[in-house]
């Protein structure tokens, strides 16, 4: 994916485990500004405890990883610099797609947190609702409003997990350009997702984890996408 000393995410042999299962086994790999890795895998292959671990919300059991120069887990340092993208909101419902939001620029110490939260939701093509409670919202607008929040702070990495569940057409197309224009921008951009198409469309490189470990690196200039979407069909049809 990149050579080590300039990437921005790094793991070497990076392992987590739940008892005597392992759900992340000696996982190594490295991203760097300005790339997307689209990393796929069937269910239970480790993807999600993966990003859980860059963002800091896990601690490795064994192995290494870093964001920029902190190594993981870290502290505050780490969440302004990553931005977490989810199929699971986490919104406050009580309060307005704007007031969640803005909640998390001045969290995340955004110096011009207004002009950033209008940023962020017209990115998301949301600012008509920007007044509406989050709990009158479908399901749709309320993850449009969650990846508003995740990316108001300008995030040095992006890790999304499942990010297009519940977007429409225009939601998923606004994703779309959010996620190209961060990366154009410098971010390092993680993308889990099922759908090898739309992943491929948006990477620059491209993973598939089973069972805890990369099985398969590749970049997506040149590749072969046919290929890459029957190896990992097989793998899930193994898998399931």
């Amino acid at each position: 994916m990149t050579n080590e000393s300039g990437a921005v995410v790094v793991t070497a042999n990076l392992s987590r485990t739940f008892g005597r299962r392992k759900a992340v086994d000696g996982v190594t790999l490295a991203v760097d500004a300005g790339n997307t890795l689209a990393l796929f895998g069937p269910n239970g292959a480790g993807k999600t405890t993966l990003l859980r671990v860059l963002s800091g919300l896990l601690k490795p059991t064994s192995g290494f990883a870093r964001i920029g120069d902190t190594k993981l887990p870290g502290g505050p340092e780490i969440r302004r610099r990553v931005g977490v993208i989810s199929h699971h909101t986490l919104l406050y419902e009580a309060l307005t797609a704007r007031e969640n939001v803005e909640f998390t620029a001045r969290l995340y110490g955004v110096r011009d947190f207004r002009e950033a939260t209008e940023r962020a939701l017209g990115r998301m093509r949301i600012l008509d609702r920007a007044e509406t409670p989050v709990r009158a919202l479908s399901r749709g607008l309320r993850q449009r409003v969650s990846i508003a929040r995740a990316t108001v702070h300008e995030p040095q990495v992006i890790l999304a997990d499942e990010p297009f569940t519940g977007l429409d057409i225009l939601g998923a197309a606004a994703l779309s350009d959010l996620l190209n224009d961060l990366r154009h921008h410098g971010a390092a951009v993680i993308l889990v997702t099922h759908n090898v198409d739309e992943g491929l469309a948006l990477a620059t490189h491209a993973a598939i984890m089973d069972r805890g470990r990369i099985v398969v690196t590749d970049e997506t200039v040149g590749l072969d996408k046919q290929t890459f979407a029957d190896r990992y069909r097989q793998l899930v049809a193994q898998d399931g």
